[in-house]
């Protein structure tokens, strides 16, 4: 398995616990056994590492996101976006370049194109290690908890 198709792997099933919670290694057991869903070193690693540092990933997507709180992403972006930057954060084998790259790939094939470009705008000021004047940050919201209802009220 390649790291790309390792990186999907881990994707799908970080886009499934937003919905289902629960212990990822129990996620990961039920993958493999009624899907028949391989995992590998690199994409087990991804998984554990965006669901340990879930609160403080989000707190970086929050300062790096314009007028967006993470509550309102959609949860395809919002998946890609732990996940890229768990990578970079703690997988210091692979080049930032790549990994923002590879989320932006998998945003093109399963979000929209705006998605995309919106993805890779936070990914690169992220990068950057631009901060945001704080009156361009939405206020800290609450991690999107696995199995909770985000409402769009008042949003559109």
């Amino acid at each position: 398995m390649t790291r790309r198709d390792a990186r999907e792997q881990a994707f799908f099933l970080l886009f499934e616990y937003s919905f289902t919670g629960g212990m990822i290694d129990e996620r990961i057991a039920l993958a493999e056994q009624q899907r028949e869903v391989l995992f590998n070193d690199f994409s087990r690693t991804l998984c554990a590492c965006v669901t340990e540092h879930i609160e403080e990933i989000d707190a970086k997507i929050s300062r790096h996101a314009t007028r967006w709180s993470v509550g309102r992403l959609p949860r395809v972006t919002l998946t890609l976006l732990r996940l890229s930057i768990a990578e970079m954060d703690h997988m210091e084998d692979v080049p930032v370049s790549v990994s923002i790259n590879e989320a932006v790939e998998l945003c093109k094939r399963y979000g929209t194109e705006e998605d995309a470009s919106f993805l890779n705008g936070v990914l690169g000021a992220y990068a950057r290690g631009v901060e945001l004047p704080v009156e361009r940050i939405d206020p800290p919201q609450p991690p999107i908890a696995p199995g909770d209802q985000v409402s769009l009220e008042g949003d559109i």
